[in-house]
């Protein structure tokens, strides 16, 4: 495995987008990177789906990103790279090739369904142009385009494809890919974390991390110690949150929780919704009876 693909592994939290007031809150965002560094993850996704990257314009994605990279130090910083017209995206890569990136998180083009050598295409081309190590997301609920495992093996042998995040919903191509080793698998679905680990992936990028960051850290830590019956303890103390973070579109429980927290405000743009009230108490509740469990140090 490459010194590049060896960057990505342990727990990766997909960085909220604080607002206030409809703006992006810098003050918020800086405060969130200072909080999961503190937890000890081993990196940040910046602008990806719970980022509401969607909702953001060119200028407030770079925003975003310039003030997480401003905060977080030696911490590693992925940028997501969404789109469907290749003239913008590749605009969009250059301007992030200017900035100290650990790799650029990619799904393929979405709406559109390009088939296989449509998306592989696509990739290959992200790939040859990026400064910094292409991260595949293969999130075909969201892209409209379900990736075959000969095509991500196939993706796996470009020099500059590094991992991939893995929402495919296929355990077979999910053992296909860590079988064969050319590209690190980090565990995309928060309840899969365990399993993915358990198999040979590399980590996760789990955006119910937000929430005790720090027993997700322990939980990836025992897994490599092979403390597997501490892991289970951790993972299942922890799923009654993961389950509440997607039980209303995501990231609405995760701010509502984050907001009870006094790390932000509560705040989406449409056409995401907050959490319902009903939601947010029992999310309340689960994440106070993980705090007994675990209290934080």
């Amino acid at each position: 495995m490459s010194s590049q693909s060896s960057l990505f592994q342990g727990v990766w939290v997909p960085l909220v987008t604080p607002f206030s007031g409809g703006a992006v809150d810098g003050g918020a965002l800086r405060r969130l990177v200072r909080h999961y560094a503190a937890a000890g993850v081993d990196g940040l996704v910046v602008c990806g789906s719970t980022g509401e990257a969607a909702s953001l314009d060119d200028a407030e994605q770079l925003a975003v990103l310039d003030a997480v990279l401003n905060e977080a130090g030696r911490l590693p910083v992925i940028m997501g790279l969404a789109g469907n017209h290749q003239g913008h995206v590749m605009q969009r890569l250059s301007a992030f090739g200017t900035r100290p990136l650990a790799g650029i998180l990619a799904p393929a083009p979405y709406y559109v369904r390009a088939g296989q050598e449509g998306a592989a295409a696509y990739f290959r081309c992200l790939a040859d142009a990026s400064r910094f190590p292409l991260v595949l997301y293969d999130i075909p609920y969201r892209t409209g385009t379900t990736l075959d495992t000969a095509t991500l093996l196939s993706l796996a042998a470009h020099p500059n494809i590094a991992a991939i995040k893995d929402c495919g919903g296929s355990l077979a191509k999910t053992l296909a890919l860590i079988a064969d080793g050319q590209m690190n698998v980090l565990a995309g679905e928060d309840l899969q974390s365990l399993s993915t680990l358990c198999l040979g992936g590399t980590g996760m990028i789990a955006a119910a991390a937000h929430i005790r960051p720090d027993l997700f850290v322990a939980m990836h830590q025992a897994v490599r110690a092979q403390q597997l019956d501490l892991a289970r303890r951790l993972f299942q103390a922890l799923v009654p949150v993961i389950q509440l973070a997607f039980a209303e579109p995501n990231p609405g429980p995760l701010k509502a929780q984050l907001g009870r927290q006094g790390l932000l405000s509560d705040e989406l743009r449409l056409p995401m919704p907050a959490a319902s009230a009903a939601l947010a108490a029992r999310m309340d509740a689960a994440v106070a009876g993980l705090n007994r469990l675990y209290p934080c140090q």
